[in-house]
């Protein structure tokens, strides 16, 4: 098992920054790569960014390409997100997730993770 939790959400006016941070613990040496995903009300939940934790290769959604940055510090276990110029349709729920199997292209899909985090609540006000 591998539980994760969040940190870091918060309430930020457009064009602002927000770091989230997720810490990992259990059976971290399991988990291959680690993703960010975020879901607004009555939206699915969406693909953010990952990270692979041995080589550090990452990928992010169109959406997000160069205003954020997902980054790892394998020594305390966490991923960090890094948000910058936020605007306000990045608000939603944004979710930490770990995928354990040996994937070759980094996944984008919810379902291709086995473990999740309780979720952080990050608000961009217009």
């Amino acid at each position: 098992q591998v539980q994760l939790v969040e940190s870091g959400g918060g309430l930020v006016q457009a064009g602002g920054s927000l770091r989230l941070s997720c810490a990992a613990s259990g059976r971290t040496f399991s988990s291959n790569v680690m993703g960010w995903f975020r879901q607004a009300p009555g939206k699915e939940r969406e693909f953010v960014s990952a990270i692979r934790w041995t080589s550090g290769k990452t990928t992010y959604a169109d959406s997000v390409k160069g205003r954020f940055t997902i980054s790892r510090d394998n020594a305390k276990n966490t991923v960090y997100l890094e948000m910058n110029s936020l605007k306000p349709e990045d608000t939603a729920v944004y979710y930490c997730a770990a995928g354990i199997r040996p994937f070759g292209l980094l996944p984008l899909g919810p379902n291709e993770y086995d473990y999740w985090g309780q979720g952080t609540q990050v608000t961009v006000s217009s």
